[in-house]
């Protein structure tokens, strides 16, 4: 093939030009013609369809027909040898033939022919290009003239960019005919054709050109031409180069933009009308400058996307190029007129991005946010003067008659003076939203969202969503004050000045509801008094809300009588108050307004309003009064949430329960529960905390069941275990759990623990409840209670009940894991025992889990139930501190003898569970405080006597610790006691009129409870070597002493609590820890029983000693919360707050409560939690150091436990570690002096209200 014809010319034009198309994306990237070269050499590298396109294949057929032959005649003379020898071991036969190919004469011939042919070939195809390039302008001139009297149309978007035109490659002389003729000087049709041409060359090209410069001069010309069709060009060749350049090339372009915007505004100095409404957009230079920025706007808003992959320079001209443009100002001679003002670049980009988008993204990374502040602050402050300028001319335009703003515009003219700060800036934000104008309701729709005051909430909850902005801008005193303004003036009778009063006040409501929710904001509501002043003194913040909330509730502001209007206001200021009152230190302030008797009594009466609504018909039109009727229930609804937050705190929940409204709101709770609803806008976590906090007291709990609560989590409960999807597990079947609690089951174990975790909720729960054992059940029967629950997976005694599981081992399993929680609570366990025999049914699943059961001998069978039995029962049988007592692993271990602890089906347990004590010696010992005790006699005793008794013990206690023993501890507890029972300033109760003597008191019958629990502490105190094995009547005698004589001071009730149907339900162990504290002495315990009766000691450290008593207010006594719930478990958790942080949010995200925990610990003394050591000096601290030493004790074990809090918050089995480990490793005397530090900072807030339980609650 020596010669094309013409016909395959034709043909080998068709298919380059297929080949150029398929790859024209790759050409058209590239940044310059070399680039363009580049990808052409290596696209055989480069492309994996190289070989299937039809001109390769068609050149491949060329080359073999035109070398064939002589790559045929060369293989064979190399592989012959003939005339050849080979010059190289590298030199192959491959290499030689290419080589001898490459140097004969037909190879020459035929690369002269195709390159001739494909020169021809390639003119004609520029030919035809340009061609239709010319066809294609003048379609385009066409159209253009048909739409130049059209709107404004976005003829700069993409859908005009490079990505959908052809390049042609362009030389640098035609780019200086180019700029020539772009000249301003030519005439248009010319200067036209030059911009049609250079929007076909690639831009980088363009950029390069060494004629750049007076081409940007004439572009810039162009883009301020009168003329659209010449400014329209030039910006859609910036378009093009905006949306297929590297940031190199789009800079120049930017700047260049820019700087024509710059000099466009400083020449023609537009003008606005004073008195026009806006901007017209119609006239033909306002279109063209909005166009570019329109352009310039978008490149702002997409640059921030890959602007950090090139050098900073780049994007520091980018920023200073727009804020050069912005802060320019034309001359003042147009401002001077009076009846004009000049339009500058900040109203057009204010214009077409009214959130200023560009700038928030220009803010958001650290990379450019530090450019900005940077040339803000060094050359372009004037744009954020102009701005604070343009909110105070703003806000005067809403409010002409105000002086006040004089002195910061001043301060921003003369920077020098005053300067304005963040502070005075969101003051003036606030302002402009109190004087905003209401907008009409026909355009209300329209303009709502971009309203000034949406656009200031917008930033108040920026502001407020974020820590430290918020800390520097909205939690000072100033913002606080101006928030509060409108509220003071309402509250003192006056007219607020407001354009829109309820829509501002909800807007200030909202605010200071999201201030409140963070820790600083609290405290600056409830602890700065110098916010506001009232009248002649300065009060906080808390303080004007809750009495404005008051006055709203009470309907006392005349601004607010519309009902409508009033529930939306008065809800919105509830919700403020609550962030507060759903805190132990919010509470505290808000306390005495008695805020839950003013939503209580508004709730029943709207609920009366509410009981009206009638039944909705189908079909029908509601009226207004059925309108009216249905807000009353959602105002009903929300009232209900309020009151039902005051169940987050301890002592909120006793205000709950005295307003008579807890069924109500729990049944609320549950509502939303089941729903899994948030608890609000600002709450992090759901109802678990509130739950939980409900469920450790008897009233709460009796709602949690009434509401159906404690029914759906046994049917959940169920459900997980037991029941399933059936058709799914055909396919995905379940797989075998690996842990005791599956991870599916776990959430809802946690849930049932945290639910009886308190003594009062089994007590309530299962109080004389039997279980149901029937003789058979059926498979598709679900438990619906707790003693249900407790018959099928606890009490699996019985093979018609292992039947009724599907999951038996999983189920049961289960079980015993809630029984071990629960029976760590003593009070439970002892309840449980006497009701169940619960350690009989598991002694007698021991004896049938052998290896011959029938002839009842053999080993135990070693399985994960026989495991779980074995640690209940040596759990439920010995008593004893972390050095006390041994408990089974639950695990198996590696080696010859995977279980080493003894397995046993019958009493008394194995020894190796109850570890050897040395032997308590009862002797008196030289010590300082014994000498003490030793040298004063009663009448010797004189005011400072106390004083230097505690300073004695403070002493021993922190260098020998383990003195204060033995006769020394009761010596110092019994003289200390009867000390103070004889001042008749520390006497809190009257002494009772009791004397220890009578026949019917030995003749007197104990409970089955009090018996377990005499039992009980029998063996712990034989344990310790501080007991006879004659003991047992003097403590059964004493306990019958204790009955007695609380008896006498109980109140009458009527009440259907469990709790309140009698005695006191739980063992005393309190009084145990006396008697065996006295060793057994009976006569020595009740003594000290007596005289610490009158203290007021006596209510924290002796539960049993106000249970339903006389000394209560009968409200208080009637709902059987006790003052260690609502007082010492409250100040805990308000202490931990402050001081252990860290914990008190480990147990908020656990969904568990350290009142729940702390009241288990201190009902029972904490027996089985401290070594008996530590028992005593926790009895003998709070006797000799006060009753506020409780809290104290408690934040001081909750500290000492905090790293392990931590960690097992992260494993999600908090509620189970803290009940079933002791607290290892915690001693009295190491936390004395932390204790003493708590005393000096919250003694008198904490002893004055253990001081006022005797008072009402309205009262305290």
């Amino acid at each position: 093939m020596s010669q094309f014809s013409a016909e395959a010319e034709a043909e080998l034009q068709s298919l380059l030009r297929q080949l150029l198309k398929s790859i024209k994306d790759r050409i058209s990237g590239a940044p310059s013609i070399e680039c363009a070269e580049e990808i052409l050499l290596h696209l055989e590298e480069t492309d994996k369809n190289f070989h299937n396109y039809e001109f390769v294949k068609y050149l491949r057929q060329y080359v073999e027909s035109s070398l064939g032959a002589v790559i045929e005649e060369e293989t064979e003379s190399c592989a012959r040898g003939e005339g050849y020898a080979v010059g190289s071991v590298q030199d192959t036969l491959v290499h030689a033939v290419t080589r001898k190919t490459r140097e004969s004469g037909e190879y020459k011939q035929m690369m002269q022919t195709l390159k001739n042919t494909m020169m021809v070939v390639v003119e004609s195809l520029i030919n035809k290009f340009e061609e239709d390039q010319l066809r294609k302008e003048e379609m385009h001139r066409e159209s253009q003239h048909q739409q130049s009297n059209s709107h404004y149309t976005d003829n700069c978007s993409d859908s005009d960019s490079s990505f959908n035109q052809s390049y042609a490659f362009i030389k640098q002389e035609q780019l200086q005919v180019l700029a020539e003729k772009l000249d301003p000087s030519r005439p248009k049709e010319v200067r036209w054709e030059a911009l049609q041409a250079l929007c076909c060359a690639p831009p980088s090209d363009v950029l390069s050109c060494e004629s750049w410069s007076g081409l940007r001069r004439n572009l810039s010309a162009a883009l301020a031409d009168p003329d659209p069709d010449l400014s329209d060009k030039v910006l859609r060749f910036f378009a093009k180069t905006f949306s297929c350049s590297p940031l190199n090339v789009t800079r120049e372009i930017y700047t260049s933009l820019a700087k024509s915007l710059e000099s466009d505004f400083l020449y023609h100095k537009l003008s606005l009308p004073t008195g026009s409404a806006g901007i017209d957009v119609n006239r033909q230079d306002i279109t063209r400058l909005l166009k570019q920025m329109r352009l310039m706007n978008d490149f702002q808003k997409e640059v921030t996307t890959f602007w950090i992959r090139h050098p900073e320079k780049y994007m520091e001209e980018i920023i200073e190029s727009t804020f050069s443009l912005l802060s320019i100002n034309p001359e003042h001679g147009l401002e001077t007129q009076g009846s004009e003002k000049a339009l500058k670049p900040m109203h057009l980009i204010a214009l077409l991005d009214i959130k200023a988008t560009w700038f928030k993204k220009w803010m958001h990374g650290y990379y450019s946010r530090t450019v900005v502040f940077r040339l803000l602050e060094r050359k372009y402050k004037s744009l954020i003067v102009a701005a604070l300028q343009q909110c105070i001319h703003y806000y005067d335009s809403c409010d002409p008659v105000r002086d006040e703003t004089a002195e910061v515009i001043h301060s921003m003219e003369h920077q020098h003076i005053d300067p304005v700060s963040l502070t005075d800036l969101v003051v003036i934000l606030i302002s402009i939203m109190y004087q905003h104008p209401k907008p009409p309701h026909s355009d209300s729709s329209h303009a709502d969202t971009l309203s000034p005051t949406t656009l200031v909430m917008e930033l108040l909850r920026t502001l407020g969503d974020r820590t430290e902005c918020a800390v520097e801008c909205l939690y000072q005193t100033p913002v606080i004050e101006t928030l509060l303004a409108p509220i003071i003036t309402l509250l003192k009778g006056k007219q607020a000045k407001l354009n829109s009063p309820e829509t501002t006040l909800i807007h200030i409501a909202d605010t200071l509801a999201r201030i409140a929710t963070t820790e600083r904001g609290l405290s600056l509501f409830l602890y700065e008094r110098n916010l506001v002043s009232g009248e002649g003194e300065g009060i906080s913040a808390a303080h004007v809300i809750v009495q404005f909330t008051q006055r709203l509730l009470a309907k006392e502001l005349p601004l607010l009588r519309n009902a409508e209007t009033s529930y939306g206001v008065s809800g919105a200021f509830i919700f403020v108050c609550r962030q507060m009152y759903n805190t132990c230190e919010g509470l505290q302030v808000l306390r005495p307004y008695g805020l839950h008797e003013c939503i209580a009594a508004a709730w029943k009466k709207t609920s009366s309003l509410s009981e009206r609504v009638p039944t909705p018909v189908p079909g029908a039109i509601p009226g207004t009064s059925s309108q009216e009727l249905q807000n009353v229930v959602v105002w009903e609804e929300t009232l209900l949430d309020n009151l039902l937050n005051f169940a987050a705190t301890p002592k909120g929940l006793l205000l709950l329960q005295q307003t008579g409204a807890i069924n109500e709101c729990v049944t609320y709770m549950f509502s939303r529960f089941t729903k899994k609803l948030q608890v609000s806008r600002c709450e992090k976590f759901g109802y678990g905390v509130m739950v939980t906090q409900v469920a450790a007291t008897a009233p709460g709990v009796v709602a949690l069941h009434s509401s159906g609560f404690v029914q759906a989590l046994v049917v959940e409960i169920w459900s997980v275990l037991e029941c399933g999807r059936e058709d799914v597990r055909v396919v995905h079947p379940k797989s075998t759990p690996m842990d005791p609690i599956d991870r599916s089951c776990l959430k809802s174990f946690l849930s049932l623990v945290n639910l009886l975790s308190s003594s009062h909720a089994v007590w309530e729960l299962l109080g004389q409840q039997p279980l149901p054992n029937k003789a058979e059940y059926n498979l598709r029967e679900m438990p619906t209670s707790i003693t249900d629950l407790i018959d099928r997976l606890i009490a699996v005694n019985s093979d018609v009940k292992i039947h009724s599981l599907f999951n038996y081992e999983q189920s049961h399993t289960f079980g015993l894991r809630l029984l071990s929680v629960m029976c760590c609570n003593l009070d439970s366990l002892l309840l449980l025992e006497s009701q169940y025999n619960i350690s009989d049914m598991l002694l007698q699943c021991q004896k049938d889990n052998i290896t011959d059961p029938s002839s009842g001998e053999g080993d135990f069978i070693i399985d994960g139930l026989s495991v779980e039995r074995n640690h209940i029962l040596v759990r439920m049988s010995v008593i004893g501190g972390p050095s006390e007592r041994r408990l089974p692993l639950r695990v198996l271990q590696k080696g010859t003898d995977p279980y080493p602890w003894p397995m046993f089906s019958s009493y008394p347990l194995p020894k190796y569970y109850i570890l050897n004590l040395p032997k308590t010696t009862r002797g008196k010992q030289d010590c300082e405080i014994s000498a003490f005790l030793s040298s004063t006699k009663n009448t010797e005793r004189d005011g400072s006597w106390m004083d230097t008794c505690r300073r004695q013990y403070c002493k021993v206690m922190t260098t020998k610790s383990n003195i204060v023993s033995g006769n020394v501890l009761a010596d110092l507890l019994e003289k200390a006691v009867s000390y103070l029972s004889a001042l008749p300033s520390e006497r809190f109760f009257p002494p009772a009129d009791y004397i220890a003597s009578g026949s019917g008191i030995k003749t007197g019958s104990l409970s089955s409870v009090d018996q377990l629990g005499i039992r009980a502490s029998l063996r712990y105190g034989r344990h310790l070597n501080l007991l006879r094995d004659n003991s047992e009547q003097d403590l059964c005698l004493l306990m019958k002493h204790c009955q007695e004589l609380l008896s006498q001071q109980r109140a009458k009730l009527t009440s259907e609590l469990y709790t309140l149907q009698g005695a006191y339900p739980g063992h005393d162990w309190f009084a145990s820890t006396v008697f065996l504290i006295m060793a057994g002495d009976m006569e020595r315990a009740l003594r000290l029983l007596l005289h610490l009766s009158t203290l007021l000691t006596s209510a924290f450290l002796w539960p049993a000693r106000l249970h339903g008593s006389v000394h209560l207010p009968m409200e208080i006594a009637q709902s059987s919360i006790h003052p260690v719930y609502s007082c010492t478990a409250h100040y805990v958790e308000m202490l931990l707050k402050t001081e252990v942080p860290l914990v008190f949010s480990a147990f908020r995200m656990s969904g568990f409560t350290p009142s729940q925990m702390c009241v288990q610990w201190l009902g029972q003394c904490f027996w089985n939690y401290l070594d008996w050591s530590e028992i005593c000096h926790y009895v003998s601290t709070c006797v000799v150091m006060g009753p506020d030493y409780q809290v104290y004790m408690c934040v001081a074990v909750l500290k000492h436990l905090q790293q392990d809090i931590l960690q097992h918050t992260q494993t999600q089995d908090l509620q189970v570690f803290l009940k079933e480990e002791p607290i290892q490793g915690f001693r009295v005397s190491n936390y004395l002096e932390y204790m003493e530090g708590l005393e000096c900072s919250y003694r008198t807030m904490v002893l004055t209200d253990m001081n006022n339980i005797s008072q009402r609650v309205s009262q305290q």
